[in-house]
């Protein structure tokens, strides 16, 4: 298992913000909580949004100001004690966000063959996004596709790479209608990720878009 301070890719402040105030749907949130329990520079910093949120339900009638969620990002930059929390087991693939949703570890999931060698299972959550887990073969790459809404994608085995970066275990991509891009499982170990989306996929190749009503992505 890589060690926290190894996550190089995390929440975006919107994300955090958003996940906070309850406003994100469900396969967001669990994608979300999964990152923040293996990271805990995001624990830290969900943590003191809450207490700033606490405050401001306390005395509802402050009006905030424009710089308000620069404040608070500040505030979250500075020396503020990380939370404790209870560790996840060191020989488990899922965090335990995960598992609660799965109902186990890895050994629990119901694969589907989606071609490539590349197998998904969907979990089952609201309607307004959906959510999977995505079993990419060493050296095996993700059909070439863009985005028509937000799609989060956090690894949780293995690493994968594209035109922006490389993403290791914990680290979170987080892509949008401008991105276009090829995520390749690295060299010697599967990648296995949680990938949640808003929209369908853009795929660019015709077999993987006449595939997608069926794959459901």
């Amino acid at each position: 298992m890589s060690k926290m301070n190894e996550i190089k890719h995390h929440l975006t402040d919107e994300l955090l913000m958003a996940y906070s105030a309850g406003e994100l749907p469900e396969a967001f949130s669990l994608v979300v909580a999964t990152h923040i329990s293996l990271c805990d520079d995001c624990r830290a910093a969900l943590d003191a949004l809450d207490c700033v949120g606490g405050a401001l339900l306390e005395n509802d009638s402050v009006a905030m100001s424009d710089d308000a969620l620069a404040a608070t990002m500040k505030l979250i930059a500075g020396e503020l004690p990380k939370p404790i929390s209870a560790p996840n087991r060191e020989d488990a693939v899922f965090p335990k966000p995960l598992q609660d949703y799965v109902g186990g570890d890895l050994a629990a999931v119901n694969w589907t063959t989606v071609g490539m060698g590349v197998r998904q299972a969907i979990l089952k959550t609201s309607k307004d996004a959906s959510v999977r887990l995505l079993h990419i073969p060493a050296g095996s790459a993700v059909p070439d596709h863009g985005h028509r809404g937000t799609e989060l994608t956090l690894v949780l085995k293995g690493a994968f790479r594209d035109e922006n970066d490389r993403f290791g275990r914990g680290d979170l991509e987080v892509a949008n209608e401008d991105m276009q891009h090829t995520p390749i499982a690295e060299m010697g170990e599967d990648c296995i990720c949680l990938a949640a989306t808003d929209a369908p996929l853009k795929f660019n190749g015709l077999l993987p878009r006449i595939a997608q009503p069926f794959l459901r992505i």
